[in-house]
Parts: C-alpha cells; structure tokens; sequence
C-alpha cells in the first residue's frame, strides 16, 4: 500500500490533490499549509463544479507537493460561496499568499482565473477554510 492510500485508511473519504496550476505553485503553498500560514484557499465555483471529488465541510485533503508526494492533511471547517469583487483582507491573510494583503490576493488571483479561463470582477469562488491536521 502506497502513502497515499495508507493516509485514506487513517482519514477515510480523504481525496488528494495540489494546489495551485504550476509545480512551483504547487510546492509554495503545501509549505505555507505546513509552516501553518496558509489556512484557506479558493478556486473559481465553475472549476469547484467540474471537480470529482470536490472537498466538503468536515472532509480530509491529502495536499501532494509538484512530485506527487503527500505533504500534510488538512480539514475543511467551513466553506462559502463569495463574489472575487468582495472577497476582504481577512480571507486574503487567511490564504497566507505574498505579502498577506487583499491588493496581493485580487492580483495573484486574477493572474490564476484568467489563466483558468475563467476571471470576471463579480465571479463567484467557493472560498474553503481548514485546518492542519497533520504534517507528513
């Protein structure tokens, strides 16, 4: 049995992924997870409804580094949909990016939706926040 399933066993209906759309994204954020500076995140509610296994309230991630490898498992605790154009400080700190404010956020998130396809000001994101579990 690999890591991965290995960590399913311990948090059953735990799903896997990384985040970010590049290896070096991928990396940065699974380490502020880990250093405990990153405890939320986001993505576009179009993209959240095309997932497989999109996380759920109370649910497991297993959050895998650019090669794959789990780094730590997180626990969603709440989850809320938000217009990108309302998104504030709080939520940006939350997400541990940067410089930790909100003109960091709206940039590096526009940046991310419009490679995604996807950005508009009053677009809708499902904004996640969760905590640490464990570091592997």
């Amino acid at each position: 049995m690999n890591v991965v399933d290995s960590l399913k066993v311990k948090y059953p209906g735990a799903i896997a992924w990384q985040f970010g759309d590049t290896p070096e994204m991928a990396d940065e954020l699974a380490e502020l997870v880990v250093n405990g500076i990153k405890t939320a995140g986001c993505s576009s509610l179009s993209s959240f409804k095309r997932e497989e296994e999109p996380p759920t309230i109370g649910g497991y991630s297993i959050i895998l580094n650019s090669r794959g490898e789990p780094v730590c498992v997180i626990r969603v605790i709440s989850m809320r949909i938000i217009r990108y154009c309302d998104v504030d400080q709080d939520l940006a700190r939350k997400e541990g990016e940067g410089d930790l404010s909100l003109r960091y956020w709206m940039q590096g998130h526009k940046n991310f939706f419009q490679r995604e396809g996807s950005f508009d000001e009053s677009m809708e994101l499902v904004a996640e926040e969760f905590e640490l579990m464990e570091v592997l």
